[in-house]
């Protein structure tokens, strides 16, 4: 089965072509992104409009270029499948319009693709994992705990109540004059500070629930800045490494909770699986590490280049779902928001509209 992916939900455009072999391994005939990160960074943030001309500009060529570095032609492909949301819906329709304009032309069916659920599975691309599993998706949209049953099987066991995790790293790194994207800066400079200078909130600490909150710690850092104004660089590091320190604890206490949600209704997961641009921070990758080995489960994270939005992982899902004969038609509407648990309700005071709702 070889399947051709697009991504277009944020700013990424990507495209790849996944082969799914007869006993289920998968193999990455190609993988193509091009990042929007300069087009955005004097904006401190993505623009969705910028972004959605960027994917215009760039799609085909990128689409072609993994087809050619492929090897294959558009007569070879079993299906074509493409990111229909939840993101920028700009973007989203950008791509989707894409895959749907290949599959008509050339009678291949088409799959749309939940990118989450393309997170959700990517374990599965990289080393075949068994389900049940539980999925740490965070990112500059979303931050979710899921546990993974099945293709088209997924319970969410906690979510954010307001900014997901690489937004309030992003948000943080602005306020403090940081280079976008801010992620990568504010553990730079927090390498080099002190994580005991701030007594920083803990939100949601030792609650029974598994939901995050971010807002909070976020304006603790804006209102430390603002009393230190003019801040001098061993000010930042320390604001830094005082907020990373916070959503360590926040993120391993919440996972603990999470996971222990997740024993109660499927049993011992086969593994913690993190997934997102979150999950190349190396402070959080040992945090997940220890709350891994204290619940007795193997650590999961896919290569950066599969953790961050790819083409790969929106083939790989469309294969996954072309597998039990899920496939779409051509009225598959773009979603801004689109659910990956349907029974799922967004918490209160919600308002991420990237998240996942």
């Amino acid at each position: 089965m070889l399947v051709l992916g697009i991504e277009t939900t944020c700013d990424e455009t990507a495209a790849a072509v996944v082969e799914r072999q007869a006993d289920g391994q998968a193999k990455i005939l190609s993988n193509v992104v091009r990042s929007q990160t300069d087009e955005h960074a004097r904006f401190g943030g993505v623009v969705p409009e910028i972004a959605a001309r960027a994917h215009v500009d760039l799609l085909d060529g990128i689409v072609a270029s993994a087809m050619k570095e492929a090897g294959v032609g558009y007569g070879q492909l079993s299906a074509v499948a493409a990111a229909a949301g939840p993101g920028l819906i700009g973007g989203v329709i950008v791509g989707l319009t894409t895959a749907k304009a290949i599959a008509m032309v050339h009678d291949t069916p088409l799959i749309a693709v939940n990118h989450l659920e393309a997170h959700a599975l990517t374990p599965r691309l990289t080393c075949a994992l068994a389900f049940p599993y539980c999925l740490f998706l965070a990112s500059g949209g979303h931050t979710q705990i899921v546990a993974v049953v099945g293709v088209g099987e997924y319970v969410r066991l906690g979510t954010t109540v307001d900014d997901a995790m690489g937004e309030a790293f992003d948000k943080v790194a602005k306020m403090l004059s940081l280079p976008y994207p801010g992620g990568p800066e504010v553990e730079r400079a927090a390498a080099g500070g002190d994580p005991t200078r701030f007594a920083f909130p803990r939100p949601m600490l030792g609650r029974a629930d598994a939901n995050f909150s971010l807002s909070g710690l976020k304006t603790a850092v804006r209102n430390e800045a603002s009393r230190l104004e003019p801040l001098e660089p061993q000010d930042i590091s320390d604001l830094c490494a005082s907020f990373q320190a916070a959503v360590l604890d926040s993120t391993a206490d919440r996972l603990t909770v999470g996971l222990k949600l997740f024993e109660e209704r499927f049993g011992t997961p086969r593994a913690l699986v993190a997934a997102g641009g979150v999950a190349a921070n190396h402070a959080i990758r040992s945090a997940l590490q220890d709350v891994a080995a204290k619940a007795q489960t193997t650590l999961i994270i896919p290569p950066p280049a599969l953790c961050t939005d790819n083409g790969a992982m929106i083939a790989w899902a469309g294969a996954e779902r072309m597998a039990l004969g899920l496939i779409d038609t051509m009225e598959a509407p773009p979603r801004a928001r689109w659910l990956l648990d349907a029974n799922a309700k967004a918490p209160a005071g919600h308002a991420n509209s990237r998240a996942g709702y």
